[in-house]
C-alpha cells in the first residue's frame, strides 16, 4: 500500500498517522527514539506492508506485472491500489478526500518538529502535487509513476503499466476491494494489539 492507505489505516490519531506516513525513512531499531504514538504508527506501517506482501489476492494482482516490471511491479501495484482507494474514497469515509488530503498536508505542516528530514524534504513537492487527489485519477497516477520511475536507477518506464491497468481494471479493483476489507480487519487488531 502506499501513502493514502498507509494514512487512512492509521485511524484518528495524529501521531498514529505521522508515525505510519514518515515509517519508510526510519529503519531497524531507530523507531524506538519516537515518543510511543510516532512508535506504534511505525509498527503499524510494517505490519501493513508485512500483511500486504503475504496477502495472496495482492500477491495475484501483483503477479499480472511481474513478467515485465520485476522488482518495481510491487512498487506499482502499491501505487494501483491507492488509486482504488481514492477512486472509491466515500466508500470508506464520511469525509470528502479534498478535506482529508488538506487536513493531513495541514497536520504534517504542524509537526514539522518531529518529521525526519527527508519527509520534510518531500512535503512541499507532495503538497504542490497534491498526491493524494492525484492517485484518484489515471492521469494522476500516470504521473505519479513517471515521476518514481525517473528517480529509480534502473529505470523501467513504470508509467507504461497503465496498459495493464486498463486491460485488466475490473479485476484489479475487486481484487482491491476483497483484501482492502481484509487489511482494515487486521489494522484494527494491531492498533489495539498496540493498546
Amino acid at each position: 500500500m502506499n501513502y493514502l492507505a498507509h494514512v487512512y489505516l492509521s485511524g484518528t490519531n495524529d501521531l498514529l498517522k505521522i508515525g505510519n506516513f514518515m515509517a519508510d525513512s526510519i529503519k531497524g531499531n531507530s523507531y524506538k527514539l519516537f515518543q510511543k504514538e510516532i512508535m506504534k504508527g511505525i509498527l503499524l506501517h510494517r505490519h501493513i506492508d508485512s500483511f500486504t506482501d503475504a496477502h495472496p489476492i495482492y500477491r495475484k494482482s501483483k503477479h499480472r506485472l511481474h513478467e515485465k516490471y520485476g522488482h518495481y511491479s510491487g512498487v506499482i501495484m502499491d501505487i494501483l491500489y491507492d488509486h482504488f482507494l481514492a477512486k472509491n474514497w466515500s466508500r470508506y469515509s464520511d469525509e470528502s478526500l479534498e478535506d482529508y488530503a488538506a487536513n493531513f498536508y495541514q497536520l504534517l505542516q504542524n509537526n514539522d518538529a518531529i518529521l525526519t528530514e527527508k519527509i520534510k524534504g518531500m512535503i512541499p513537492y507532495m503538497i504542490e502535487k497534491n498526491w493524494f487527489i492525484s492517485y484518484s485519477s489515471l492521469a494522476g497516477i500516470e504521473m505519479i509513476l513517471f515521476q518514481m520511475d525517473y528517480k529509480t536507477k534502473h529505470r523501467v518506464h513504470m508509467q507504461e503499466v497503465m496498459v495493464e491497468l486498463k486491460a485488466f481494471y475490473s479485476e484489479f479493483e475487486v481484487e482491491f476491494f476483497m483484501f482492502f476489507d481484509e487489511l482494515i480487519e487486521s489494522c484494527q487488531e494491531k492498533i489495539n494489539a498496540l493498546g
